[in-house]
């Protein structure tokens, strides 16, 4: 049994996985969301969907999904998580020369999604810069968090 309050790792400091064998198996959910600014004659590229690489917002969707389904791979002691749904929306904010991502992702099963979801904005707004970057190496990821999850022992939590 771990005494510390960080749950990865074990009495004696050293990292662990977390056991979830004796956890419910509940509906979670968590959303996530972050944004990445560009100069505005690069969004502008996004927006008429002539960036040199194609549609930027198609590829960088299709990147973050699997990035949430991918996670255990890049997050050494997450647990392979059966996902039921991932969803990722882009909204173009062309006064703050920015694109938001939100990803939710949702399961059944014995541990959060938080990781998922937070995968699945940074793999979006990373796979805009990488079909951009020609045009702007000056981007910037920004206010990648966790908005919301829900389900298990801790319940509910929501950001400010």
């Amino acid at each position: 049994m771990s005494t510390s309050p960080l749950s990865h790792f074990d009495r004696h400091g050293q990292a662990q996985m977390v056991d979830v064998t004796t956890k419910a198996e509940t509906h979670r959910h968590a959303t996530a969301s972050g944004a990445i600014s560009m100069r505005p004659e690069t969004l502008a590229l996004v927006v008429a969907g002539s960036a040199s690489k194609g549609d930027v917002l198609a590829v960088a969707r299709i990147a973050a999904i699997q990035g949430a389904k991918r996670t255990s791979d890049l997050i050494p002691l997450c647990h392979p998580i059966a996902l039921t749904r991932i969803t990722v929306e882009f909204e173009i904010d062309c006064a703050a020369s920015s694109i938001a991502c939100k990803a939710r992702v949702e399961s059944f099963g014995r541990t959060g999604v938080e990781m998922e979801a937070l995968s699945a904005v940074s793999i979006g707004l990373l796979t805009i810069y990488d079909m951009c970057k020609a045009a702007d190496r000056g981007m910037r990821l920004e206010g990648v968090r966790l908005l919301e999850k829900d389900g298990g022992r801790s319940g509910h939590w929501q950001g400010d």
